[in-house]
C-alpha cells in the first residue's frame, strides 16, 4: 500500500541556469515508492497485489497498465478531482543525486473503504510505504491495515519513507504505531532520526528493539541487517556506473523481501537486494526494463 507517482525525470546537461533555459533531457516514467516495490517483486516471481488511489486521467489509467504489465495485480481507486501525484527529478549532472518536486496528487485521498481486505490473510504479508502513515490524509487508513494485518497475523514490512515528514510528525509517533513489525527498512538519516543514533551499528541496535528485523538502506555503502541476539550482517554495494538513482531503496527492499518471503539467510535476500539496487540505478528510471 502506497503512493502512486509520475516521475518527470530532468537529467540536466550542466549546472541550473537562473532565469535562463538549461538544456536538459526529460524522461516520463511511472514511479511512487510503494508501487515501484510492488513491480520489482512481481518481477522476482512472487503474487502481489498493490492498493493505491490516482486521478481519474490518461495517468491514472497509464499506471493501472504499467502495474499489469509486470504482473501486479492493482486495486487502484481513480479520484474525480485530484490529478495522479506527480514528481519532477533534476538529476545533478555529477553525482547523480535527485532533487524532487513532489506533488502528492490523489494519493492522500486513499480511504479504508477502497482497501481490499479480504487479502489481509494469514500466511500473507503486508507491506506499507511509510508516506500513508505520515500524511495525515492517509492515516486513518494506513492505521487500520496495520491493525488488520497484526489481527491476521500477517508478515508485515515497513519503509518510512521521508526524513522531512518524520521530522513533521515526531519520530516516537512513527516507532509507536509501527512497533512490532518483522521488518523496518529505513535509511541511514531516517534510521538516524528514528534512534537518535549516529553509527549505523548503534542505529540499527537501537530499532531491533521495536522491530523483528532491522535493514538499514546505505546507499554506496550498502545496507545493514541486524536482530536481537544475533551478529550483524553487512553487504556492499555492486561497483556500477550510477545513470539515475531514483527507485534504488525500492529495488533493494524488494530484493531482499523477494529472497526473505522465500526462507533465504539474511546474507542471502541483503545480496539480492544490492543486486536489484544495483540494476535500479544503471538506467534511467524505478521499474525493471522488462517483465521478464
Amino acid at each position: 500500500m502506497g503512493d502512486v507517482i509520475t516521475d518527470i525525470i530532468a537529467y540536466q546537461a550542466g549546472a541550473l541556469v537562473e532565469a535562463s533555459d538549461t538544456r536538459t533531457r526529460i524522461a516520463i516514467r511511472a514511479g511512487g515508492s510503494a508501487a515501484n516495490l510492488a513491480t520489482w517483486l512481481a518481477a522476482s516471481g512472487l503474487e502481489v497485489h498493490f492498493v493505491g488511489h490516482v486521478g481519474n486521467d490518461p495517468f491514472g489509467f497509464y499506471h493501472r497498465q504499467e502495474l499489469e504489465r509486470f504482473g501486479v495485480i492493482p486495486h487502484l481507486s481513480f479520484d474525480a478531482a485530484l490529478s495522479t501525484g506527480t514528481i519532477v527529478a533534476l538529476i545533478d549532472p555529477v553525482t547523480a543525486e535527485r532533487n524532487m518536486l513532489t506533488d502528492r496528487g490523489a494519493n492522500p485521498n486513499l480511504t479504508p473503504e477502497e482497501v481490499p481486505w479480504d487479502l489481509f490473510q494469514t500466511g500473507n504479508c503486508f507491506h506499507l510505504s511509510g508516506y500513508c502513515l505520515l500524511e495525515a490524509a492517509t492515516r486513518q487508513t494506513a492505521l487500520a491495515a496495520l491493525a488488520k494485518a497484526r489481527q491476521e497475523k500477517m508478515r508485515l514490512s515497513v519503509d518510512p519513507s521521508s526524513t522531512s515528514l518524520l521530522e513533521e510528525i515526531g519520530p516516537a509517533r512513527f516507532l509507536e504505531w509501527t512497533r512490532g513489525a518483522d521488518i523496518c527498512f529505513p535509511n541511514l538519516a531516517e534510521g538516524r532520526l528514528l534512534s537518535g543514533e549516529e553509527s549505523p551499528e548503534a542505529v540499527t541496535a537501537c530499532l531491533t528493539e521495536y522491530y523483528g528485523e532491522v535493514v538499514l538502506k546505505l546507499g554506496p555503502e550498502g545496507a545493514l541487517w541486524a536482530r536481537q541476539g544475533e551478529d550483524p550482517v553487512r553487504v556492499t554495494a555492486l561497483p556500477v556506473k550510477i545513470v539515475d538513482s531514483t527507485g534504488a531503496g525500492d529495488a533493494f527492499c524488494a530484493g531482499f523481501l523477494a529472497e526473505w518471503l522465500r526462507g533465504a539467510t539474511p546474507q542471502a535476500a541483503l545480496a539480492n537486494g544490492a543486486r536489484l539496487g544495483a540494476v535500479v540505478v544503471s538506467q534511467v528510471g524505478a521499474r525493471p526494463d522488462t517483465a521478464a
